[in-house]
C-alpha cells in the first residue's frame, strides 16, 4: 500500500532551542528522532541490518561518504538516541553505548592500550573490575599499579612511570570510597595519560567527572539510568578524538553491542532518572545517619556523613551522598545474615541503584572472585553489607531494619 494510505507524511523539524537547555530538559528531549508518523513515544527499530537504494549507495555508505545505518552491530536509530540523550545530560561529545557496564569497562581500556603499556588505578573497586586490570591486562603484556587513598605523592610515584591509562572509581564499591578526580587527573595529564572514571556509584545526577578534569566515564547503565531491574547496558562518554580514534574500531570489530530494545527502554528511563536518583538519595541520607545509632553497627560509610573519611571532598565533588551505604556490624557474618534474613520489604539481592532496596554481603557475593587479602586491603570483612536504598517509602525501610535488628 502506499505510504498515503498509512497516514505516512514526513514530518518538518522544528528549529533547536537557542539557548542551553538544564541537563533534565535534555533527559526527556535530547536525541529525539522522530519518524515520519511523528509520533510522541521514541521509535523502536529493531532491525539488524539496512537497505540501500543500490549499490553505490551501500559503497557510499561504508565508506561513510554518506550518512547511512549500516549494521546494529555498528549503529541503530534507537540505540543513538539513547547514546545522544546521554552525552547531553552528562555534557560529553559523544557516547558508546555497549552490552553490560563491564564491556563498558573492558572496552575503555582495552582500545588504549597494548603490551608493554602501563595502567594505573585506584586501589577499591568492583571485583570485576579487579579481574580486568589485575589479572587481564597483564597477559596482554600490559603491567599495572594501584593506589590507596589521595596521598598526591603515592600517586605521583605511580605515575613516575610512563601511564597509558589511569582509571579511577569513585565512589567505590561496596565502601564507597572517595577518589579526588580533579588532583589525580591533574597528575595523569602531566604524563600524558587517559583519565577514565567508573562513576556508576554517583550517576550522571550527583556527579560530573568531565567538569572536574576526567576524559572519559563509563556506566553500568543497568544501574540508575534504568533502575528499575530490567535490562543489561554500559555506556562511554568522551571525547570526538577518544570515541573516532580509539574505542569506535574497537567496538566495531569486537561487538559489545547494545540490543535496540535495551536502549529504548533506557532511552524512556532516562526521563525519570533525575527524579529517582534524587529521593534515592535523599532516602539513603536518612537511612545512614539511622544506622549511625544502632549499636549493633560498627562503621557506616555514606559520602553524606561527617564520619566519612573523604566527607570533605565528597562535598566539594558530589551534589549528593547517592544511593548505596556501606555497612559494618559490630558482630561477625551470622550476625549480618540474621538480620538480612529478618528483613521483610528489603530484598537480598546483589544489584544496586534499583527502584527496590537491596541489600548484599559482599565477600561471599559481588566481591567473592578476590582473595581474602585483597577483600582486607579493600576494607570488605565478613562483617561488611551493602545496602542499595531504592523509592520506598523511607519511614517503612527504618521500621523494616529496626525490626530486623529487633530479631
Amino acid at each position: 500500500m502506499s505510504k498515503e494510505v498509512w497516514g505516512y507524511q514526513p514530518r518538518n523539524a522544528r528549529p533547536e532551542p537557542d539557548w542551553e537547555v538544564n541537563p533534565q530538559t535534555a533527559a526527556v528531549r535530547a536525541g529525539l528522532a522522530r519518524s515520519g508518523f511523528g509520533e510522541t513515544g521514541e521509535a523502536l527499530y529493531l532491525s539488524s541490518g539496512f537497505t540501500y537504494s543500490s549499490a553505490e549507495e551501500a559503497v557510499d555508505s561504508f565508506t561513510d561518504e554518506v550518512d547511512h545505518y549500516l549494521y546494529s552491530r555498528f549503529h541503530n536509530p534507537t540505540v543513538a538516541m539513547f547514546e545522544k540523550r546521554l552525552a547531553a545530560i552528562e555534557g560529553a561529545e559523544f557516547c558508546v553505548a555497549t552490552g553490560s557496564g563491564m564491556s563498558a569497562m573492558f572496552a575503555s581500556i582495552a582500545c588504549m592500550v597494548s603490551a608493554g603499556d602501563h595502567v594505573v588505578a585506584s586501589a577499591s573497586m568492583f571485583s570485576s573490575c579487579h579481574v580486568v586490570i589485575t589479572e587481564f591486562l597483564p597477559k596482554w603484556g600490559v603491567t599495572f599499579e594501584l593506589v590507596k587513598g589521595n596521598d598526591p605523592a603515592a600517586w605521583a610515584k605511580a605515575l613516575s612511570k610512563p601511564t597509558k591509562v589511569v582509571f579511577i572509581e569513585t565512589p567505590s564499591n561496596p565502601l564507597l570510597d572517595i577518589v579526588d578526580i580533579q588532583m589525580v587527573s591533574d597528575l595523569a595529564h602531566k604524563v600524558g595519560a587517559t583519565v577514565i572514571v567508573d562513576n556508576v556509584m554517583a550517576s550522571p545526577i550527583l556527579q560530573k567527572p568531565l567538569q572536574l578534569g576526567a576524559d572519559v566515564i563509563m556506566y553500568s547503565a543497568t544501574k540508575h539510568m534504568d533502575g528499575q531491574g530490567r535490562i543489561l547496558a554500559g555506556a562511554i562518554l568522551g571525547s570526538f578524538a577518544y570515541i573516532h580514534e580509539h574505542l569506535l574500531p574497537f567496538v566495531r570489530h569486537t561487538g559489545p553491542a547494545l540490543s535496540p530494545f535495551n536502549a529504548w527502554v533506557l532511552v524512556k528511563s532516562l526521563e525519570t532518572m533525575d527524579m529517582r536518583v534524587r529521593r534515592m538519595s535523599e532516602n539513603a541520607q536518612a537511612i545512614a545517619e539511622y544506622l549511625e545509632k544502632r549499636p549493633e553497627i560498627k562503621t557506616v560509610r555514606y559520602p553524606g556523613l561527617p564520619s566519612h573519611p573523604e566527607y570533605a571532598l565528597a562535598q566539594r565533588q558530589m551534589s549528593g551522598g547517592g544511593s548505596t551505604i556501606g555497612i559494618e556490624f559490630a558482630g561477625a557474618a551470622k550476625d549480618a545474615f540474621k538480620v538480612m534474613n529478618a528483613l521483610r520489604i528489603i530484598d537480598i539481592s546483589n544489584n544496586l541503584g534499583d527502584s527496590k532496596t537491596l541489600i548484599t554481603h559482599p565477600a561471599s557475593t559481588t566481591h567473592r572472585r578476590l582473595s581474602p587479602e585483597v577483600q582486607l586491603e579493600m576494607g570488605i570483612t565478613p562483617s561488611v553489607v551493602r545496602l542499595s536504598v531504592g523509592l520506598e517509602y523511607v519511614d517503612d525501610l527504618i521500621k523494616d531494619l529496626d525490626q530486623a535488628f529487633k530479631s
